[in-house]
């Protein structure tokens, strides 16, 4: 059976069409795990942090000519039904059944993310087949963990919404750009970013913080740094975008990673996409 997206027609911030009560069930009950994530997750937050209003939205939007995204944050939860740890756990159990756990050191061993494994070994061993493989490796489970991915609340109609706009947007993601264009396919979203989906390469070193991959967007899309704004949910997505001149809005679904966005130099934040959403449909 398949789940088909419904284009522009949206009843709250996502909606299935399904082929089946059975499917159609499950896209319900998972179109309402992400609205009640959202609430429970920001609280009695109205959506955006203190000083990141309404006006402050549209500013920004209004000036972007090309909007950047990260992808697992602010597009969807990637590991929302796929243990990210349990990945990092399978890559240091790769690397130990193959005598080579010396590659890792004990924290980088107790690591919970799986691309902190990853760069350690490009560390120790750049440009090698073993690098190459265990990037594969990688990949692979990200391309299983996008059958569970849980969409960001308010993220497929905002996505939708700037591009009738006539913003231009890209992926610019650590994350392997296959898994991106899969889970796009599976939403209906790929025309609004295609061919614009950046994300990682064997060359590990060119991962975010490294401003690599915002870089190839702007030059792709013939744009100025001062022009785009990068929507992302970490520090490092942050750093990368400053590095490259970009305006950043931060999105923290809790205040935990609200704190760390703050805590890297990060002026504007929202825990939602909501009030990012109902600011462009004033304009």
């Amino acid at each position: 059976m398949v789940r088909r997206p419904l284009g522009n027609h949206h009843h709250g911030p996502d909606t299935f069409l399904v082929t089946s009560d059975t499917t159609r069930t499950q896209g319900t009950q998972r179109t309402q795990q992400v609205a009640a994530d959202a609430e429970n997750e920001t609280g009695n937050e109205t959506g955006a942090e203190a000083g990141t209003g309404a006006a402050d939205l549209r500013e920004s939007i209004t000036r972007a000519r090309v909007v950047l995204w990260d992808f697992d944050g602010p597009i969807c939860r990637l590991f929302a039904g796929y243990s990210a740890e349990g990945v990092a756990d399978g890559l240091v159990e790769w690397l130990e059944g193959r005598g080579l756990h010396h590659l890792l050191t004990e924290s980088e061993r107790a690591s919970l993310d799986p691309h902190v494994v990853l760069r350690a070994v490009d560390r120790r061993r750049p440009g090698s087949d073993l690098v190459a493989e265990l990037e594969e490796r990688l990949t692979q489970e990200e391309l299983k963990a996008t059958s569970s991915a849980m969409p960001t609340a308010y993220a497929d109609p905002l996505i939708r919404t700037l591009t009738a706009l006539g913003k231009r947007l890209a992926i610019t993601t650590n994350n392997s750009p296959r898994v991106v264009a899969s889970y796009l396919a599976t939403r209906g979203l790929t025309s609004c970013f295609a061919p614009h989906v950046y994300g990682r390469t064997q060359q590990l070193r060119h991962l975010k913080p490294h401003p690599h991959c915002l870089n190839l967007a702007l030059r792709a899309t013939g744009s100025a740094p001062g022009t785009a704004l990068m929507i992302g949910d970490t520090p490092s997505d942050f750093l990368a975008a400053r590095d490259a001149g970009v305006p950043f809005l931060g999105y923290a679904r809790n205040e935990r990673k609200a704190k760390l966005l703050r805590g890297a130099g990060a002026t504007q934040v929202v825990h939602s996409l909501e009030p990012v959403l109902t600011a462009i449909r004033s304009l």
